[in-house]
C-alpha cells in the first residue's frame, strides 16, 4: 500500500528490458512504499527483480511503466541522496583499501581534512574486520573481505538511504551477526531508511521491520509482512525465540513455490 506519507513510492511500475533473445520483463505492475526511516526487506526467487527495484530507486534505471518517487519526487536521474551497495563490489583496482573506503570522504561536497579522515577509515575498517589490510589493494583479498571494504565504503559516507543488495552475502556467520547488530544500531541513531535485497530469510527477519516476498519474474509482490520486534533487537537472541521460527515458517510457506524461477534481473 502507498501512502502520502511514504519517503520512497513504488507506484505500478513495470521494467522490461530488451535482450538479444527479446524483451524480459522484469517486474510488473509493482506497488509499494518505504516510510522514512523505515528497513523493508525484498525477498524472493532469483530472477524476480528485486535488484532492480533498487536500481529504480537509485536513478539508474527508469521504469517501463509507473513511476519511483523520493521524497516526493519523481526519481529521473542519478539519486544522489542514496547509499547504494550493488552485489559487486565495484573497488577501484588502483586504490588501497583504505583509499577505497576513505574515497567519498575526498570529494569536494563532504571533503574531510585528512587527520579526521584517516579517523574514521581506520574505525571503519575496524568495524568490518579489515585492520591491518588498509594498503593491500583488492586483488590481495578474499571475496569477502572485498564485500567488507565496499560495504564499509557506504557506511562512511552516511547517506540517508541505504540501499542494499546482498550486503552480507560473502561474510562469515560471526561478522554476519555483528554487521546485521551494527546496521541495527546505524538505524536507530541516525533514522536512515534502509531497503535491501536478500535471499536469507533469517537475516530479512532480523534486520527488518517488513518484508515483502516476491513472485518468480515477471516479479509482482506475492505477500508482505510486518515484522513484530522493534528496532531495539537483539539481532543473536532473536533467533532463539518461537515468534521468529514461527515467521520464518510463514515466510517459507509464501516463497517456496517460487523458487527456481527465472534468473537474477
Amino acid at each position: 500500500m502507498i501512502t502520502s506519507s511514504d519517503f520512497i513510492a513504488l507506484e505500478h511500475v513495470g521494467m522490461t528490458y530488451e535482450a538479444r533473445s527479446g524483451p524480459v520483463e522484469a517486474l510488473r505492475d509493482i506497488s509499494f512504499g518505504v516510510g522514512r526511516g523505515e528497513l523493508v526487506a525484498l525477498v524472493g526467487p532469483s530472477g524476480c527483480g528485486k535488484s532492480t527495484v533498487l536500481n529504480l530507486v537509485a536513478g539508474l534505471l527508469r521504469p517501463t511503466s509507473g513511476e519511483v518517487r523520493y521524497d516526493g519526487e519523481p526519481v529521473e536521474g542519478a539519486n544522489r541522496r542514496v547509499g547504494y551497495m550493488t552485489q559487486k563490489d565495484t573497488l577501484l583496482p588502483w586504490r588501497t583499501v583504505e583509499d577505497n573506503i576513505g574515497i567519498a570522504l575526498e570529494l569536494k561536497c563532504r571533503a574531510v581534512p585528512g587527520a579526521e579522515r584517516r579517523d574514521r577509515i581506520h574505525a571503519m575498517m575496524d568495524l568490518v574486520g579489515l585492520s591491518g589490510f588498509a594498503r593491500h589493494y583488492p586483488a590481495e583479498l578474499s571475496g569477502g573481505m572485498r564485500k567488507r571494504a565496499a560495504l564499509a565504503r557506504m557506511l562512511i559516507y552516511e547517506p540517508e538511504t541505504f540501499l542494499l543488495d546482498e550486503p552480507f552475502g560473502a561474510l562469515d556467520a560471526q561478522l554476519k551477526l555483528i554487521m546485521h547488530q551494527e546496521l541495527l544500531r546505524l538505524t536507530r541513531a541516525r533514522k536512515l531508511t534502509v531497503v535491501f535485497v536478500t535471499h536469507d530469510l533469517a537475516e530479512a527477519i532480523t534486520l527488518a521491520d517488513r518484508v515483502l516476498v516476491f513472485t518468480g519474474r515477471p516479479g509482482r509482490i506475492r505477500a508482505e509482512r510486518k515484522i513484530p520486534f522493534g528496532r531495539e533487537r537483539d539481532a543473536v537472541r532473536l533467533r532463539f525465540l518461537p515468534e521468529f521460527g514461527a515467521l520464518h515458517e510463514e515466510l517459507w510457506n509464501e516463497l517456496k513455490d517460487e523458487v527456481g524461477k527465472g534468473t537474477e534481473a
